[in-house]
């Protein structure tokens, strides 16, 4: 697998820092299930499990952007958005783990540094963007559909950041970091582009049919009516 693909494959990352990030994956996923509990209800927990399905869905289709280099979306951001940060960092987790293990898709040794990237990282980044911009989530489908794009855009990006940092810590592929880095940043900003439509085409659909189903319109707080 190309170095430069959002999973990383096994081989990838030394084993001191696959351990380190396997650590960190496993302390983050175990807060967030205690915190979930607050968010899952009757009608939440359905939602979580077509949020993992759609999720699953959208990542097994690897697309090629330059010759050894392909990507995928991430969903971190539009699970956030739609069933909180907690709850939508289990839903990445379920998605990588269920990848991972029947699929090989993304190697077991880097599962650790997958999770922290993509369910962790990503999922808190589109959730703090998406907190931040709440207020024009408001004012029409317009504007949710704006701060459904941003966030996913920041997900994809700083997920992809998270991948260089590590890859300059502990890289083991042969590749120099600044190459890494460049291509790295380059691709995703491209399937941020992408994410964040989907994102917000998925988000707005769901906030036409069920608005009391969407996170980031009833929480913090006094709920969000989105003016039509």
């Amino acid at each position: 697998m190309s170095p430069v693909a959002m999973h990383m494959s096994d081989g990838l990352l030394n084993a001191p820092m696959s351990v380190v990030l396997l650590v960190i994956a496993v302390a983050g996923v175990g807060f967030a299930l205690v915190k979930a509990r607050a968010d899952l209800d009757d009608r939440t927990a359905p939602m979580a499990g077509l949020v993992a399905t759609f999720i699953f869905a959208v990542q097994m289709i690897n697309f090629p952007i330059l010759p050894g280099a392909s990507g995928h979306l991430l969903g971190g951001a539009l699970a956030a958005i739609l069933v909180g940060p907690y709850v939508g960092a289990l839903c990445v987790t379920i998605v990588l783990v269920v990848q991972a293990l029947l699929f090989a898709d993304g190697g077991l040794t880097a599962l650790g540094a997958n999770i922290t990237n993509m369910a962790l990282i990503g999922t808190a980044a589109g959730f703090l963007v998406a907190v931040a911009l709440r207020r024009f989530a408001a004012k029409g489908k317009g504007g949710l559909a704006a701060v459904a794009f941003i966030s996913a855009f920041v997900n994809t990006l700083l997920a992809a950041t998270g991948f260089i940092v590590e890859y300059a810590i502990g890289g083991a592929g042969g590749v120099e970091i600044g190459k890494v880095a460049l291509l790295m940043w380059g691709l995703h900003a491209l399937i941020g582009i992408g994410e964040g439509l989907i994102t917000a085409v998925t988000v707005t659909s769901v906030a036409s049919i069920r608005p009391d189903l969407v996170h980031l319109l009833k929480g913090g707080g006094k709920p969000l009516e989105v003016r039509s």
